[in-house]
Parts: structure tokens; C-alpha cells; sequence
């Protein structure tokens, strides 16, 4: 028997250069915001299965041990998925998105793996890829089932 603790993603925390302003856009999409006593030092949100968490960028910089300059201005390097179970999901999540201030980053189109997506921006250019996924369905209560 291996002592090796068990994986799990829990919380997946954004640094934010306006809270006000992210909090309000996550909320505008739906997500439910948990521990509201936090005001706007740390926001967090139930996202189904694991945690949104929003800080600002300067403190999440620093509580990470990292420079909190030069910024990337654009791309960070990290998506975050909104799986959907069919096309015109797909399309109405981006038409929501964009209706609550996302910027569009790419229209859902086709993919080359069979599937459907676009993306999107959060007010800190965070990008946001709505999907479905070939073998990916959403079950009732959000949770994300993936084919072995």
C-alpha cells in the first residue's frame, strides 16, 4: 500500500486586477459566491466540482514568492473549461458570457478532434474555452464524466 496522498483538484484561484469588477462578472454568470465575510480581499465560487478563487494579482504574485512585474498583458498560459453537451450549449454559453461583459477570444467553431468550442475573456483576460469534448458529458449535478 503506497503512502502517496490522493490527488484532487480543488481550487483554481485567479489573480484580478479589479475584485470588485471580477466579482461582480462571476457572479453575473452564475456562479455562486461562498464566504462572503472575505468582502473583497478573496473571493471564492462553487463551480461544481472544485473552487474559483479570485485575489488580487500583486498578492497572489507575492504569496506565490513571485515578481509581480512585468506582467504578461495577454495570454497567462491557463484555460478554464466550461463543458457543455452539445453545440447550441455551447453557443448560449458564449452568448451569455459575452452578454455579461466576456470578450470574445475566438467564435465556437468546429474542432479538429471532432468536437465544438470557442473562448472567451474574463475582465483580466483570463480565458475561458466552452466545449464539448468527443466522450466528455456533463452529468446533472455539473460534474464533468471523462471516458477512461
Amino acid at each position: 500500500m503506497s503512502n502517496a496522498p490522493t490527488a484532487r483538484f480543488t481550487v483554481l484561484t485567479l489573480g484580478v486586477n479589479d475584485m470588485r469588477a471580477s466579482i461582480a462578472f462571476y457572479e453575473s454568470l452564475g456562479f455562486s459566491r461562498k464566504m462572503r465575510a472575505t468582502g473583497e480581499e478573496v473571493a471564492f465560487f462553487e463551480t461544481g466540482g472544485s473552487v474559483l478563487g479570485l485575489f488580487p494579482w500583486h498578492l497572489l504574485a507575492d504569496d506565490a514568492g513571485l515578481p509581480d512585474q512585468p506582467r504578461p498583458s495577454a495570454f497567462h498560459g491557463v484555460s478554464i473549461a466550461w463543458n457543455c453537451n452539445d453545440d447550441a450549449e455551447v453557443d448560449r454559453v458564449m452568448a451569455f458570457a459575452l452578454s455579461k461583459g466576456a470578450k470574445l477570444l475566438k467564435p465556437a467553431q468546429p474542432t479538429s478532434y471532432g468536437g465544438y468550442c470557442g473562448y472567451f475573456g474574463d475582465p483580466d483576460g483570463h480565458a475561458w474555452e466552452v466545449v464539448r469534448a468527443p466522450g466528455f458529458e456533463v452529468l446533472e449535478s455539473g460534474r464533468v464524466s471523462i471516458p477512461d
